[in-house]
């Protein structure tokens, strides 16, 4: 007799909860291959659809790849999943853009001042780099300009040394590509976005010279002018 729904899920649960034991029983890292789904339901005591529910559900969580391999394998962590926990508590839970940017603005003055500390050569002048391509974007539109925002500000994260602020960091990204274009046309002048991109440019200079109080002066400027010009868009 099939079981019900919400028997079959609660089941699932358990057998994403006996994957993760044995991923961490057998020290499994990430790329390492899991044992068949048919391994897996016999190890688990439970069916192979349950099973395979439940592979899906650690996929949906980044903690497994199963991609077009016949076998599971454990996953590099990412920010996938965080940034869809946070686009929905930003909807559901009636979380405001304003009081996400107030979180992230807490995480960036801590990873810019990692960064400054630690970055690489190669981090720094990429840094600087990117600032360069930003400008050259700013005769275009502002899609390019937007990913290059978004590379600059996780390059930061990264160079921290800290993987998990670079993690939390990206998560940030879906809301940024939604409300990014509100900036840039509350940006509506030539000169206020060059005057944005000239910050970052700021930020780079005092990372690549290892000052971290100046990049931390800069980070709470350019968080300071992405407020304002939110708020003067309606953004709460």
């Amino acid at each position: 007799m099939t079981k019900p729904i919400s028997s079959q899920s609660g089941l699932a649960e358990i057998a994403m909860s006996g994957i993760r034991d044995l991923i961490r029983s057998q020290g499994l890292r990430p790329g390492d291959m899991l044992p068949s789904e048919a391994a897996l339901a016999t190890h688990l005591g439970v069916s192979r659809p349950v099973t395979r529910e439940a592979l899906r559900g650690l996929a949906t969580l980044r903690i497994l790849d199963i991609g077009g391999s016949r076998k599971a394998r454990v996953a590099m962590p990412d920010a996938s999943a965080l940034s869809l926990v946070l686009d929905h508590a930003t909807y559901s839970q009636g979380l405001s853009i304003q009081q996400v940017l107030d979180v992230r603005r807490t995480l960036e003055m801590r990873t810019v001042a990692l960064a400054a500390m630690r970055r690489s050569d190669a981090e720094a002048t990429e840094l600087l780099d990117i600032t360069t391509q930003m400008f050259t974007a700013l005769e275009g539109g502002h899609t390019e300009l937007m990913e290059l925002d978004i590379r600059f500000h996780s390059l930061i994260a990264n160079a921290s040394g800290n993987h998990l602020y670079a993690m939390l960091v990206d998560s940030f990204w879906v809301i940024t590509r939604q409300t990014w274009p509100i900036g840039w046309r509350s940006r509506a002048n030539h000169q206020n976005r060059r005057d944005n991109i000239k910050c970052h440019e700021r930020i780079a200079t005092a990372i690549m010279a290892q000052d971290a109080r100046r990049a931390e002066e800069a980070m709470s400027e350019h968080f300071d002018s992405a407020v304002s010009v939110l708020l003067r868009a309606g953004i709460t």
